[in-house]
C-alpha cells in the first residue's frame, strides 16, 4: 500500500484534550493542523472524567462546553473526605463565582467529540485516526514530521513543528530520545471500575459530590458517572494489588465492599471478572526537557500527575492554551528550534511544580491515619474554611493558574477557510 504524504503547518500526535484543544486554537488562528491518533472513534475507555472550573471556563470561552454538556454530564458541588459517618474534609465549590462553580463529571468522549466537530469545520484540518506514530522524520538533525501506520493506512506528515500530545507513555517522546523523568513520589496504584447504579447510587443524597471514603483501609474515590453509573477508584500501596488479587476475585470483591460500604451490594452483583477492573500505575514525572528542534511536548507527555485532585484535564487544556500563541509566533518567525520552543516549558514549569506539591499534600491528607487525621484535622479544616487560606487553596485546586487566558488576538476573524456544513 502506498504511503500518503501530507504537508501541514503543525502536526499534533494524540487526540486527547490537550491535542484537540490546541488543534482548534491553531485552526482559529489560520494555521493548518494534522492530528495523528492511533485509536478510532469510541475505541478507548477513558478514566479521567472530572472537569475543574478552570477547564470549564476555557472550554466555554472556546465555544465547545455547551455542546459537550448537551451530550450528557453531571454537576458535582463538593469534594468530601468521609470516614464512616464523619466528614473529615469538605470543599464546597459553590463558594466560587458562577457559572463555573462546580465540578463536572462528563465522559471524555463527549468533550473530544465536540472538539473534533469544531475542528472539522476548517479546511486546514486533517484528522488521521487509526494510525500509530512509528517514526520521526528528520532533516539535518531537525524533526520535520511523523511517520504513522495502521488500519487506516500509512502516512507521512511533514510539518513546521510536531507536538507530542500522546500521553504519559508518549511514543513520540520515546522516539525523540527524551527521558520521561518518572518519579514514584505517590507510591500507590489505583484500581478503577464502574458500576451501574440506577437510582440506588444516590440514595439519601440531595446533591452530587465527589467523595473519598476511608473505611479503615485504603481510600476509595467515588463519583457519579454519566448517565447512571458510578466511577470508583480504590487506592492501594504500589504493587499491593497483586497480593490482594492472589487470593482470588471473591476476596478482591470482599475488600472493595469493606472499603466502600454504600456500594457493597453492587460490587458483589456486577464485578464478575478481573476484566471488569483496571489497574492504574500512579506516578508523577516531568520529561527532562519539553522541546527539541522541531518538537514540543504537551500534557502528560511533558508532565505526568496523580489522579488525586482531578487535575489532569485542567492541566491539559491550560497547556494547549499557553502553547497556542507560541506556535503561532513560531510559524511567523520561521523558527521551530528547541531554544524558541523551550519558552513553553519556562513559562509553564512553575505551575506544574505547584500542582505536584499540592497533590503531595492531598495524598498525605487522604492516606494518613491516626488521631490527628480523624479527630484534629476535621476541626482544623472547619476553622480554615472561614479564612483566606481556604479560598486560596480552593482557587488553586479549581483553577490552577487563574491568569491563563486564550490568546484570541491570534484568531483570524475574517477570510479563514471553513468547510461547508
Amino acid at each position: 500500500m502506498d504511503t500518503e504524504e501530507i504537508r501541514t503547518d503543525i502536526c499534533v500526535v494524540g487526540a486527547g484534550p490537550a491535542g484537540l484543544v490546541l488543534a482548534l486554537l491553531l485552526l482559529k488562528s489560520g494555521v493548518r493542523v494534522a492530528v495523528v491518533e492511533r485509536a478510532r472513534a469510541h475505541q478507548r475507555e477513558f478514566r479521567g472524567e472530572i472537569l475543574q472550573p478552570g477547564a470549564l471556563a476555557l472550554l466555554d470561552r472556546l465555544g465547545v462546553l455547551a455542546g459537550a454538556r448537551a451530550r450528557g454530564a453531571h454537576e458535582h458541588t463538593a469534594f468530601r473526605l468521609v470516614e464512616g459517618d464523619r466528614v473529615l474534609l469538605d470543599i464546597d465549590y459553590r463558594a466560587l463565582p458562577a457559572p463555573h462553580n462546580h465540578l463536572l463529571s462528563i465522559p471524555q468522549a463527549h468533550v473530544l467529540d465536540e472538539l473534533l466537530l469544531h475542528c472539522e469545520k476548517y479546511d486546514g484540518f486533517r484528522y488521521l485516526d487509526g494510525r500509530r506514530a512509528g517514526s520521526l522524520l528528520r532533516e539535518d538533525g531537525r524533526i520535520t514530521g511523523v511517520g504513522a501506520d495502521g488500519p487506516s493506512g500509512a502516512v507521512e506528515v511533514r510539518a513546521h513543528c510536531v507536538v507530542a500530545a500522546d500521553g504519559r507513555f508518549s511514543k513520540v517522546r520515546r522516539l525523540s530520545g527524551i527521558e520521561a523523568g518518572r518519579s514514584d513520589m505517590f507510591d500507590l496504584d489505583v484500581l478503577w471500575f464502574k458500576l451501574t447504579t440506577g437510582d440506588r447510587g444516590r440514595a439519601g443524597r440531595q446533591a452530587r459530590d465527589v467523595r473519598v471514603y476511608r473505611a479503615g483501609g485504603s481510600p476509595v474515590l467515588v463519583y457519579d458517572s454519566w448517565p447512571d453509573r458510578v466511577q470508583i477508584g480504590w487506592t492501594l500501596p504500589h504493587k499491593g494489588y497483586q497480593q490482594v488479587a492472589a487470593r482470588g476475585l471473591e476476596h478482591v470483591k470482599e475488600q472493595l465492599a469493606l472499603a466502600v460500604p454504600p456500594y457493597a451490594g453492587l460490587i458483589h452483583e456486577q464485578i464478575r471478572s478481573p476484566r471488569d477492573l483496571s489497574l492504574l500505575d500512579v506516578f508523577s514525572g516531568r520529561a527532562e526537557r519539553w522541546a527539541d528542534d522541531g518538537l514540543v511536548l504537551i500534557g502528560d507527555a511533558a508532565h505526568t500527575h496523580s489522579p488525586i485532585g482531578a487535575q489532569g484535564i485542567n492541566l491539559a487544556v491550560q497547556d494547549a492554551v499557553l502553547l497556542h500563541p507560541l506556535l503561532v509566533e513560531s510559524l511567523r518567525a520561521g523558527d521551530a528550534g528547541a531554544a524558541f520552543l523551550s519558552a513553553f516549558e519556562r513559562k509553564r514549569a512553575p505551575d506544574i511544580e505547584r500542582v505536584t506539591r499540592l497533590q503531595g499534600l492531598q495524598s498525605k491528607a487522604m492516606l494518613s491515619h491516626g488521631a490527628f487525621a480523624t479527630r484534629v484535622r476535621p476541626k482544623l479544616a472547619r476553622l480554615l474554611k472561614h479564612t483566606p487560606v481556604y479560598r486560596k487553596v480552593l482557587d488553586h485546586i479549581a483553577y490552577g493558574n487563574p491568569s491563563v487566558r486564550i490568546a484570541e488576538e491570534c484568531f483570524v476573524h475574517h477570510g479563514q477557510e471553513r468547510r461547508s456544513r
